[in-house]
């Protein structure tokens, strides 16, 4: 019987730890891995054609489904392009494996072919990167890769060279208990303690909540009502807390809508719950704050807070709401509410005005066009830019739906890749990429990926010929747009020259058609809809200080534009209101 090789005795252990596909491009130095996969019935090689593309989908995966997922690159320039996809993971909290196979082992120092130092160059978008420099070192590098990977929720990197995979593997080998999962987390009774106590002083409670929700949507649904408190939502909280809300006023943040800024700052206690939200121009200086996260290093960096809780979203609020005392004063939440309505009433107006046949066709439109056909357990993956907006404010969840997205990282060409990790997860569930024309472009090469492995990836694309955000930024700011128009083809075309359903629309009435002919198709198909460059307008009264990216320095900026379906949850909730 053959001797285990390193790379096989690799392969076997990343199997024990779940998981099931390794992404890559294939190079010299990662021969022997490739190799021990074709051999393993339990693992497949998922061949893409952008070492990002295989980051990317790696962290979609396990975004999806919180469990470990693994990619690739071999050495050097292979592995390299692995790491705007591993920062975008890292900065998901996605556990992800990442293999940058290395140049001989005899040569690392000398300058050689492809030379890097990836144990080096990973090391600000992981929690653990490590050399492998002897084959009796691999198993407990990998598994102490895997447990920073899964217990710190983010990416470990493994550096392994070529000829040392090639190797036997160690005549005593032993397999490792491998952590999979983690626990939950509770905070100390003190401090369950002083935060019933300020939430009982207070008058007016408000909820903010950010992915560390997942999970916890009955508590704080039940937590809010306790306490009459306002539940506003970060975007990457919004698939977690907006469905099934009586208490919504909205999102806060430039992308945002509705009553959630007001809600903050109106407040005299804000409860931000499972929340890194990073523009604290958006956060109150002037009340009370008292931060909840699984990651003590969340704690406080964002504002000043009046207490920091250590803990899950769940189980702080399983905890909590035992000891406040209920609430009987709705004034302030119904205010909100009311807020919140009137809100979405007004800018709805420029949605709805001959939106059907404007030419080109308005990309507010289309988003909520998209939200009514696509599924109930649709997985979304969105690209950043201006499909952050339409995502933000009209696709709908339900507690089935997915959105995932370049949320923390902000990178381009996100939406696509991510699409193909999702897609492998479950073939039979529907994915839609909201793609941007400059993000898709930027990875095209990926969407032959779809094609390789038949994946029914669905790509709709908003195709404005420009980097809307980006010239967004510059008006704010001041200056002439400059270098953001993009010369396109017909994606479509192209498209169905790589054999792929495939449709341009240029005019409203033959967007819901083109739609649901993708949908009902069962390979990957590309819509390639003509978008308006021109949709997003901004109110003619704005503060002259304004910062880059998507913060304020002074007073706040409102994208003009309608909200789809979500005005029809505030009126519903409105009916809640008692008439006195």
């Amino acid at each position: 019987m053959a001797k285990q090789t390193v790379a096989e005795q690799f392969i076997d252990i990343l199997v024990r730890a779940g998981v099931r596909r390794l992404y890559g491009v294939v190079g010299d130095s990662l021969n022997p891995v490739v190799d021990a996969i074709r051999r393993n019935s339990a693992i497949d090689w998922i061949q893409v054609r952008h070492e990002e593309s295989a980051a990317f989908a790696a962290g979609a995966e396990a975004q999806l489904t919180g469990k470990l997922a693994a990619c690739a690159g071999s050495c050097g320039p292979g592995n390299l392009h692995l790491i705007n996809g591993l920062f975008d993971a890292h900065r998901s909290m996605a556990p992800v494996l990442a293999l940058a196979s290395h140049i001989p082992s005899s040569e690392i120092g000398t300058t050689y072919f492809q030379e890097t130092h990836p144990d080096r160059l990973f090391a600000e978008c992981s929690h653990y990167s490590e050399l492998i420099s002897s084959t009796k070192q691999m198993p407990r590098v990998l598994q102490t890769a895997i447990q920073h990977a899964v217990g710190q929720s983010g990416v470990a990197v493994v550096s392994l060279p070529g000829d040392i995979a090639a190797e036997p593997a160690p005549e005593r080998a032993y397999q490792h208990a491998l952590v999979t999962s983690r626990p939950s987390v509770r905070p100390g009774d003190e401090e369950i303690e002083k935060l019933a106590r300020m939430v009982d002083e207070a008058d007016r409670v408000t909820l903010f909540c950010g992915s560390g929700t997942a999970g916890a949507h009955a508590e704080v649904m039940e937590f809010a009502e306790r306490v009459k408190a306002p539940v506003g939502h970060a975007l990457r909280g919004k698939e977690w807390i907006q469905y099934d809300n009586p208490h919504d006023v909205g999102m806060s943040g430039l992308l945002g809508y509705g009553a959630a800024y007001e809600a903050t700052h109106e407040c005299d206690l804000l409860i931000l719950l499972g929340t890194d939200f990073p523009y604290n121009a958006f956060l109150p200086d002037d009340v009370r704050i008292v931060q909840v996260d699984v990651r003590p290093e969340h704690l406080g960096r964002r504002c000043k807070l009046d207490l920091a809780v250590w803990g899950d979203v769940r189980e702080t609020l399983r905890c909590l709401i035992p000891q406040v005392r209920a609430k009987s004063d709705r004034r302030f939440l119904d205010r909100m509410l009311k807020k919140h309505a009137d809100a979405l009433e007004g800018v709805v107006k420029a949605y709805t005005r001959k939106v059907d046949k404007h030419i080109p066709i308005h990309p507010e439109y289309v988003a909520s066009v998209l939200d009514e056909e696509a599924a109930d357990d649709a997985v979304f993956s969105v690209d950043t830019g201006m499909c952050n907006v339409w995502a933000a404010r009209y696709l709908t969840p339900n507690g089935r739906r997915r959105v995932i997205g370049s949320f923390s990282h902000g990178s381009m060409a996100n939406a696509l890749p991510q699409a193909i990790g999702a897609q492998f997860l479950d073939r039979g569930r529907q994915v839609v990429s909201m793609s941007g024309d400059g993000g898709f472009a930027m990875l095209m090469g990926d969407f032959l990926t779809l094609v390789q492995y038949d994946l029914p990836v669905k790509v709709v694309l908003f195709n404005n010929s420009s980097l809307g955000m980006v010239e967004l930024e510059m008006l704010v700011s001041g200056l002439p747009s400059y270098g953001t128009t993009n010369k396109n083809p017909d994606f479509a075309a192209l498209a169905r020259a790589a054999g792929v359903h495939g449709v341009r629309v240029e005019k409203p009435k033959d967007l819901r058609g083109a739609l649901r002919d993708a949908f009902r198709h069962k390979g990957p198909a590309l819509v390639d809809v003509v978008t308006d460059p021109h949709a997003l307008s901004i109110p003619p009264k704005i503060s002259a200080e304004m910062v880059s990216g998507f913060a304020l320095s002074a007073g706040k900026i409102v994208l003009d534009g309608g909200v789809g379906r979500m005005l029809q949850m505030a009126r519903s909730n409105l009916r809640n209101i008692p008439r006195v």
